[in-house]
């Protein structure tokens, strides 16, 4: 089957490759992308075959993921209450599904994440990065919160590490993204393909069913990531929404001007 927004592919020795194929958009993650990784994480999951899950977002040097789109955005900004959050636990059910994954999730993180790119890295078992790529957790600048991402991007880095770039919207590059625990390693460019095969390795010569129930009993050591938990970062986003500062950070950002709290 063919996708619009993904690319999605099985090599021999049984490692699976997902895509982001928006590069005009800078992989900036819009309904349909949402629905599309969530179609490949259900048949991905149900396929014995798969042994590794890659994700990456194509060109090396470009953007790995923009956060969100900007359709998407102005259809939040005209929503009601209920279909903002019915949107919110959309992306939250796609992120879930890639933590929860029984396979191992290797990020190939070719160039720059913000936003609810940040949160994709987050949910991978170990991604890779390349030298001079950026990160940010952009929504503050909106006036909004990274609710939706946030329990994933807390169990990544831990409390102490996020709070560092959680609420500052500040950019930060790939040794500070290893130093958060958000990246495993760092490599030059020329070296991605490489060091993403190395990661691949071990889990061709291991048991499948073990590496599942290994994953299922360190989801359930780590940080409570439940329905009540998703629940409350869909309601909390969906507060947010409804602030006079979100309303004048994304006016501010489509006409291209300084938000009012700008000094």
């Amino acid at each position: 089957m063919d996708f619009e927004t993904i690319k999605f592919e099985t090599d021999t020795r049984g490692v699976a490759t997902l895509t982001l194929n928006r590069p005009e958009k800078h992989n900036a993650m819009s309904a349909v992308m949402i629905a599309e990784i969530s179609e490949v994480c259900g048949r991905v999951a149900a396929d014995d075959g798969i042994r590794v899950l890659v994700l990456t977002g194509g060109q090396e040097g470009k953007s790995f993921c923009a956060g969100a789109d900007l359709g998407w955005m102005r259809e939040q900004m005209a929503a009601d209450r209920e279909t903002r959050m019915r949107e919110a636990r959309v992306l939250a059910d796609m992120l879930g599904a890639l933590n929860t994954l029984p396979k191992p999730v290797i990020g190939k993180i070719g160039g720059n994440a913000f936003g609810g790119g940040v949160g994709m890295m987050s949910v991978c078992d170990v991604a890779i990065g390349i030298e001079g790529s950026k990160f940010a957790l952009t929504e503050v600048r909106l006036g909004l919160i990274p609710a939706t991402i946030g329990p994933y991007v807390i169990a990544r880095m831990g409390e102490a590490r996020a709070r560092r770039v959680f609420m500052s919207a500040r950019p930060f590059e790939a040794n500070e993204a290893k130093e958060l625990g958000l990246l495993a390693r760092v490599v030059i460019p020329e070296a991605l393909d490489a060091a993403v095969e190395r990661e691949i390795a071990p889990y061709l010569v291991v048991s499948p069913m073990a590496v599942a129930g290994s994953k299922a009993l360190a989801r359930h050591l780590g940080p409570v990531i439940d329905d009540a938990v998703i629940e409350d970062s869909v309601r909390r986003l969906a507060n947010t929404w409804e602030t006079e500062d979100a309303r004048e950070g994304i006016a501010a950002f489509f006409e291209k001007r300084k938000a009012g709290w700008v000094r």
